[in-house]
């Protein structure tokens, strides 16, 4: 990889853990994608960043979660699910309701919720290493 694009890939993983840290304070925002993408970027740029986004308290388990076992725990998915529907109902609420915004975002709340089911489903022993 060459010095340009090792610093592109840098720059990158940290404007992703901008948005994942708004992300986590703003309510219609995601917060995990962001920090699983600035991941993958420090994965490619920088060990030392990549290492300490993975032992975050916070954010860690979720990205290696995602990363090794493909999957999250139940909770998550139904705290997810919920917080998707829950937001995607205030947005309609607010919105001029066109159809074509309330098919857009009906849309996008299903085919989010159907990737997050499809997810393996990670029980808490898995978690703690022992199975």
């Amino acid at each position: 990889m060459t010095i340009y694009k090792q610093k592109i890939f840098l720059i990158l993983g940290f404007v992703f853990v901008a948005f994942g840290i708004l992300g986590a304070i703003l309510p219609l925002m995601p917060s995990t994608v962001f920090f699983i993408v600035a991941a993958y970027f420090f994965s490619k740029s920088s060990k030392k960043f990549h290492d300490k986004l993975l032992a975050n308290k916070y954010v860690g388990n979720h990205i290696k979660n995602f990363y090794e076992k493909k999957g999250m725990p139940l909770r998550a998915k139904i705290i997810s699910i919920i917080s998707l529907f829950l937001t995607i109902t205030i947005s309609l609420v607010l919105i001029d309701r066109t159809p074509f915004l309330v098919a857009l975002l009906l849309s996008i709340a299903f085919a989010v919720s159907f990737y997050i089911i499809s997810l393996n489903t990670i029980h808490e022993v898995d978690q703690l290493g022992e199975k």
